[in-house]
């Protein structure tokens, strides 16, 4: 039986946005996320981050910094009885390093795919959550619900979203909110409630 899943962008939308972040030292939580993100194990949704990483093509750190910088977000969310079920990164940029195309850089879906596959997910009761137009993008090539919320870039990337995306939340615990208030719990079948309403 396959479990409806949150997709999380991560810098910018669970972490304050820092240009090439990779050492624990300067991962700060953006207020609340830790609480949000209990919300969605709470309720039965697998919890998947899904992040570009282009330092990794540009040279500026390495696939190793990125996991141990996601074993220590693991770690912190354990602290809070919280999880994240899985982290998904894209190393790759059109521009640098060895491979200058893939599906997994968003707003293609690779890494939303992979996901699927790997836990598997029911993509038809899921959500993306990010900061950028990209994550939305990424939500919608798998017809997904998305939500824009207004840290990291979203005050900046709002105003491109088109008409028929524009669910947008003031950071990601209302976006849970958002998400939650519109569903019961998995064991009640609210879920298909919610997607029978809105389709």
């Amino acid at each position: 039986m396959s479990t409806p899943a949150i997709f999380l962008d991560r810098d910018g939308t669970i972490n304050v946005e820092k240009n090439y972040l990779y050492h624990t030292k300067d991962w700060e939580w953006i207020p609340r996320a830790i609480e949000a993100i209990k919300l969605f194990n709470e309720k039965g949704f697998f919890v998947v981050v899904v992040t570009n990483q282009a330092g990794i093509a540009r040279g500026l750190y390495s696939t190793k910094d990125v996991d141990i910088l996601h074993s220590f977000v693991s770690k912190q969310l354990r602290l809070y009885g919280a999880k994240i079920d899985k982290f998904y990164f894209c190393p790759h940029h059109p521009n640098y390093g060895e491979k200058e195309r893939c599906n997994c850089r968003k707003p293609m879906p690779g890494m939303l795919l992979e996901a699927t596959r790997d836990l598997n997910i029911d993509l038809n009761k899921s959500w993306i959550i990010g900061d950028k137009i990209s994550d939305i993008e990424a939500g919608k090539n798998l017809n997904l619900k998305s939500i824009l919320v207004l840290t990291g870039h979203g005050n900046k990337e709002k105003d491109l979203l088109a008409r028929e995306d524009q669910i947008i939340c003031s950071n990601i615990l209302e976006a849970a909110d958002f998400i939650l208030s519109a569903t019961k719990s998995l064991k009640r079948g609210g879920l298909d409630d919610l997607f029978h309403k809105t389709d």
